[in-house]
């Protein structure tokens, strides 16, 4: 099953990509920045992209993890023009977002992940309106898009992320797109730490967001390895979810999601789909799974009868 955005959203467009990059617009600001699954050639012509507000250079000699190499003392950065702000807002998904050009490469928000946004408010919305309170758990939070999609659909949401810097600019993103009162829990905390400690508690969760990385660090130093903990961490996140199995006339205390994207490479959806099943047997429900596409804007394609779709990440979702 492949997502791809299908709406125009007026802030956000892919313009180009290929050759190992990608062109993209952010509100009145153009980037490009290299995209390794981009292996076609591109469609604009060279001096299009050389009109970009920013290109980001990557250092050849280092072909590492993006944020392993931005701690790496490697030459990765941007060359930006001088009228550029260091960050500026974008309306996106109906949200607003801060886009700071990182040393790693990333700006803050990932388009690829509206159609996960639109099926968590919707399947937020549906059973709000039938039963009360919907609680959301969002691990590795980064810059709160899964998180201010739960929030404005109604759900009360607990945001965990490894990084002092990303709760902080989420917490910007929540207060730029007028959801800051909403209740939202920032959690500064190893993701594995905080479950373990919930599971203690007894706390239990409607829906489970995970988008791990394949390595990191969590805020006390603690090693992130995904072909280690990415399964342990998953086992002790079943054991989050509500007990009520689902049923026409259950209430709230009944599990509604489970959702695991990847940007890991070597992964496959259908890896994730296989960690995911054990949902299937203790609730029913379903498994959808697939890639998270973006696809180009009409003027990169006149030459061809349909947008190109760039690959971007892999995802799998459990729903009741």
């Amino acid at each position: 099953m492949e997502k791809n955005i299908e709406k125009t959203q007026t802030d956000y467009e892919l313009l180009d990509s290929g050759d190992g990059e990608k062109l993209e617009r952010f509100g009145e600001f153009t980037l490009s920045r290299p995209d390794p699954q981009a292996l076609w050639r591109k469609l604009l012509l060279p001096a299009e992209w050389k009109k970009a507000d920013g290109h980001f250079v990557r250092d050849t000699r280092d072909q590492r993890d993006d944020k392993v190499a931005s701690n790496s003392g490697s030459a990765n950065g941007w060359s930006m023009k001088k009228d550029i702000s260091n960050r500026w807002k974008i309306d996106f998904a109906g949200l607003k977002f801060w886009i700071r050009p990182t040393a790693f490469k990333h700006v803050g928000l990932f388009p690829e992940q509206i159609t996960n946004w639109d099926w968590m408010r919707e399947k937020i919305g549906n059973k709000s309106e039938q039963s009360g309170e919907i609680e959301v758990l969002n691990l590795f939070g980064y810059t709160g898009g899964a998180t201010l999609a739960c929030a404005q659909a109604g759900a009360k949401v607990v945001h965990i992320d490894g990084s002092k810097a990303a709760i902080a600019w989420a917490r910007e993103n929540a207060e730029l797109s007028g959801l800051d009162k909403k209740p939202i829990r920032w959690i500064l905390d190893d993701a594995r730490a905080f479950v373990k400690r919930e599971i203690k508690r007894g706390r239990k969760y409607h829906g489970i967001i995970m988008d791990p990385p394949a390595f990191g660090h969590g805020p006390d130093n603690e090693l992130w390895k995904i072909e280690e903990d990415f399964m342990p961490l998953v086992e002790m996140c079943f054991s989050l979810l509500a007990d009520k199995a689902p049923s026409p006339d259950s209430g709230a205390s009944s599990p509604l999601f489970f959702l695991v994207n990847g940007y890991a490479a070597g992964y496959s959806a259908i890896a994730y789909e296989n960690v995911l099943k054990p949902l299937i047997e203790k609730y029913g429900g379903k498994i959808e799974k697939g890639e998270l596409t973006v696809a180009e804007a009409v003027g990169a394609n006149k030459k061809m009868e349909a947008a190109r779709l760039l690959p971007c990440g892999i995802f799998a979702r459990w729903s009741a």
